[in-house]
């Protein structure tokens, strides 16, 4: 005995992305709106797989330099400290405040770093039309959209730092090269995360009678 499953695709329905709002759209879903907020509706994010891509690989570029330029330029009685994210995060360690070193290092080196491979995971797995796990790989993009707000844990301290100082006259902290580039990383890696359509995942599962989108 076989059973077809039902799914959204197969009953023409598709979910607003502005406003939630689920539509019924016909067979050729061409400049269709949405009946409550009149967005435009896709049955998949147009070009989730090249534009997803696009900014990871741009991402993996800037991850380089964000680790190796400077975040912060500390001035102290005359004498000028550059920390880079990593030796910034061994300072704090040398100096006993592991837990702050632990978060420093966690979300912003190691997360990224995650962020990326779980990205790129997903991609290749789609593109290769993966029926395996698609649970779990959609718990890993879940993941990704959950952590990527915190990797950006280091842009916030330096800007209150610098912030702070600012109303003394013994220190200087000024925000260095690195700080750019690893705002940029961040940005870069939730705008794929988010570009990236997690339906696709459950699109390669066999379903009897559905047919696979073009991406």
């Amino acid at each position: 005995m076989t059973t077809t499953a039902h799914t959204a695709l197969r009953r023409n329905l598709i979910a607003c992305h502005a406003c939630g709002q689920v539509n019924r759209c016909p067979a050729v879903c061409a400049d269709v709106r949405c009946a409550r907020c009149h967005a435009r509706l896709h049955r998949r994010i147009p070009r989730s797989v090249s534009r997803s891509w696009a900014l990871l690989v741009a991402a993996a570029m800037l991850y380089l330099p964000a680790n190796l330029l400077p975040i912060m330029h500390v001035t102290s009685l005359g004498q000028t400290r550059s920390d880079t994210i990593l030796s910034g995060a061994e300072y704090l360690l040398l100096h006993g405040m592991w837990p702050l070193a632990l978060i420093v290092f966690v979300a912003s080196i190691l997360v990224p770093i995650v962020k990326m491979v779980i990205l790129a995971y997903l991609l290749i797995s789609v593109q290769r039309r993966s029926v395996e796990r698609a649970d779990d790989r959609t718990r890993l993009y879940r993941f990704t959209e959950f952590v990527g707000r915190w990797s950006m844990v280091d842009v916030f301290v330096v800007s209150v730092l610098v912030a702070l100082v600012h109303l003394g006259a013994v220190a200087q902290i000024e925000a260095g090269t690195g700080a750019l580039y690893f705002a940029a990383v961040v940005v870069l890696t939730m705008l794929a995360a988010s570009t990236f359509d997690p339906r696709l995942i459950w699109d390669n599962v066999p379903h009897q009678d559905v047919q696979h989108p073009a991406y």
